[in-house]
């Protein structure tokens, strides 16, 4: 579970059960809250990264044998990837063991602006409070992330970030995986300055104050382009005035040289 641009492939233990095993495999989000992606500076890997708003959506589902909170990231006007922005997370009774979903890894769009940790976050913070005895499989790391040093270097800091503990079989850091760990050791916790919730109070409060602040700017707007149309008025007038007294001086001229040419 990675927020890089090549997430690990993830495989659980043996005895974990498969996808085809588990039930709920067509349950849809239906819990909303809107996301605030705070503008932060141009990143040299990622590129821009303006003021966002996104849907974060789950849905939770128990039965005695097992339980599943799957989460998706929606884009408002942008499609992503099947396997993009989605996060399950899944529980067995049974063998009190949870795994991470899909197999291919967390992967998430758009990238470094906090949606990957908040995602983890909500997982372990949905786990902590009903099962922190339960253990989470460990898992080998895909070695595609290794090769590049800053991909690997982001992906274990957002592991370890969250409490996974991450060793490496080999000096060149090819071969990682992740030690199985106890839910109550995991941390929740995710950058508040890049990501906020907004609720729907707050989301009421900001559009009554966009709308307040547009009708300002439009007040203002009409006050300028009314001071335009004056400024445009006394300018034709003052043209006007120009125009005249240069005539009348042309005239002026031309009667003085009439006189002086017939006397």
């Amino acid at each position: 579970m990675t927020d890089t641009p090549t997430s690990p492939d993830t495989t659980a233990e043996k005895d974990a059960p498969t996808a085809a095993e588990l039930p709920w495999a067509d349950v849809h989000v239906e819990h909303h809250k809107m996301l605030r992606l705070a503008p932060l500076q141009i990143d040299r890997n990622t590129g821009g990264r303006p003021l966002r708003f996104v849907e974060f959506g789950y849905a939770e589902r128990n039965d005695k044998k097992h339980s599943l909170l799957r989460m998706t990231i929606s884009l408002p006007g942008q499609r992503v990837r099947k396997e993009q922005n989605h996060l399950d997370v899944w529980v067995d009774h049974t063998s009190k063991r949870v795994r991470f979903g899909p197999d291919s890894g967390l992967q998430i769009e758009p990238m470094n602006r906090g949606l990957g940790r908040y995602l983890a976050a909500q997982a372990i913070t949905w786990l902590k409070k009903r099962w922190p005895g339960y253990t989470v499989d460990g898992t080998d790391l895909n070695n595609k992330d290794a090769l590049n040093e800053d991909t690997r270097l982001r992906r274990d800091h957002f592991l370890r970030v969250h409490g996974f503990d991450v060793v490496y079989a080999d000096a060149q850091h090819l071969k990682g995986s992740v030690k199985a760990v106890l839910v109550g050791d995991l941390l929740a916790d995710w950058n508040t300055e890049k990501l906020q919730q907004v609720e729907i109070l707050e989301a009421a409060q900001m559009l009554q104050q966009a709308e307040q602040n547009l009708a300002e700017q439009e007040v203002k707007l009409k006050k300028h382009e009314e001071k335009v149309s004056k400024y445009k008025r006394e300018d034709a007038g003052l043209r006007f005035t120009i125009t005249c007294l240069v005539a009348f001086a042309m005239f002026q001229a031309g009667l003085l040289i009439w006189i002086a040419t017939h006397r």
